[in-house]
């Protein structure tokens, strides 16, 4: 059972990340896909009120009967749904009522802790990885909105520091066969789409020993890469052309010279960063360029189980202890052996269509929307991010989006096929 102190530990970092955001920044919705920082902040309270203390919670009087609505971002067994385009017109509630109403919320919880049954437990351990998953989709959505400002406005406050030069990639191979694919289920927690456990057949391949590098992206664009149509997906191509790409999101280049658009603001591109903001359509394409694909998600997690690399790689950040905003940027990698980078820096695309695994059921209820409906037209992502809450990250993570999409942190992991 989770604790008092866990419920309010999660919750705080919500509260945290929106710390140097000013009430106006909190209601910005720059394009459909993104979230204004006050709907983060209501949607994961409307959570813990919806499928916990509404059912579960005896006497229990909701915060307002308006924000059933407002805050329900796509469970239609719950209700009517205000639009995810025109969240960003909401500007009642104010941000200060929603911050009253997140403190109602986690009261009731707390008070009623003790005494709720199993199942509304589970609820809560359920809702905090939700919250977990928003907190990351906060920064992601709240640098989308600074990107288009002319003034780029920054998220964090803290510089970001160069990057060594990395290690040479190399390929590490694998035998493949057949191997354990998903979560255990007496292994802690894990999302529905992570599970059943089941067997998949691999044939050898190598998979790479880190991450793709801006520097080595650069030398894609330099060579024609988003002009050699031979590279890419029929969609891919569609794509570039429709929405003429001629780099990753964010990239911006001024009299010759590469700028990248961060959560810190506008920098000097990193040559040795690990390349960010990539649609699978592009990390496709630099495959074929590289001379080699995208693992499959199977491929991934058994290097993944296959490496002695700690889930929590990346160390908690010592100034954000002390009250001083983290780093919110991927970081080169020093490794000169094994496989590095596979948590905590970005997610990697992979060649896998987000599919149920066999045996796979959806929950009953409304809850059981979380993920099985999803599972059409996305591509699956392994890893973790530098946003991805600690604790969040695990090697049957599966995460998805789809493949046309930029402004989550996504990075390119190649492999080979073994000849």
């Amino acid at each position: 059972m989770r604790s008092v102190a866990n419920f309010y530990g999660v919750r705080s970092v919500t509260t945290k990340l929106c710390a140097e955001l000013d009430p106006e920044d909190c209601g910005l919705q720059a394009m459909p896909d993104v979230s204004p920082p006050k709907w983060h902040l209501g949607h994961t309270t409307w959570f813990f009120e919806t499928f916990v203390l509404e059912p579960f919670a005896s006497g229990y009087q909701a915060f307002s009967l308006h924000y059933r609505q407002i805050f329900n971002s796509y469970y239609e067994g719950v209700g009517a749904r205000h639009p995810r385009a025109l969240r960003g017109i909401l500007s009642r509630p104010l941000l200060s009522e929603v911050v009253r109403y997140r403190g109602h919320v986690d009261h009731a919880i707390a008070s009623a802790l003790a005494t709720l049954p199993a199942r509304a437990e589970q609820l809560i351990e359920l809702g905090l990885h939700h919250e977990q998953q928003h907190q990351e989709l906060l920064v992601m959505d709240a640098t989308y909105n600074f990107s288009v400002n002319p003034l780029a406005p920054a998220f964090s406050s803290r510089p970001l520091a160069r990057s060594e030069a990395p290690a040479p990639l190399r390929f590490v191979p694998f035998d493949g066969g057949l191997t354990s694919i998903g979560h255990d289920s007496s292994g802690g927690f894990a999302f529905d789409n992570e599970t059943p456990r089941h067997r998949h057949f691999l044939e050898p391949f190598a998979f790479a020993s880190r991450l793709v590098t801006n520097g080595e992206y650069l030398a894609f664009i330099q060579d024609g890469g988003y002009q050699k149509s031979a590279l890419w997906l029929s969609d891919g191509v569609d794509w570039v052309r429709a929405n003429a790409v001629d780099a990753p999101l964010y990239w911006r280049a001024r009299d010759g010279v590469w700028f990248q658009f961060t959560a810190h603001g506008e920098v000097p591109l990193d040559p040795n960063a690990p390349v960010c903001h990539v649609s699978a359509y592009e990390a496709l394409a630099y495959a074929e360029w590289a001379k080699a694909r995208l693992p499959t998600e199977f491929e991934w997690e058994l290097a993944a189980t296959s490496t002695p690399e700690s889930i929590d790689a990346r160390a908690p950040d010592p100034m954000a202890a002390q009250g001083v905003a983290p780093q919110f940027h991927p970081r080169s990698s020093s490794a000169t052996s094994g496989i590095d980078q596979l948590f905590g820096e970005l997610w990697q695309w992979t060649r896998s269509a987000y599919e149920p695994y066999p045996g796979f059921e959806v929950a009953a209820g409304a809850v059981g929307e979380y993920n099985g409906k999803f599972m059409c037209n996305q591509w699956v992502l392994r890893g973790s991010s530098f946003a991805t809450p600690e604790r969040h990250s695990r090697t049957t993570y599966r995460n998805f989006f789809q493949p046309d999409r930029r402004w989550p942190f996504t990075g390119i992991r190649l492999a080979r096929s073994a000849r």
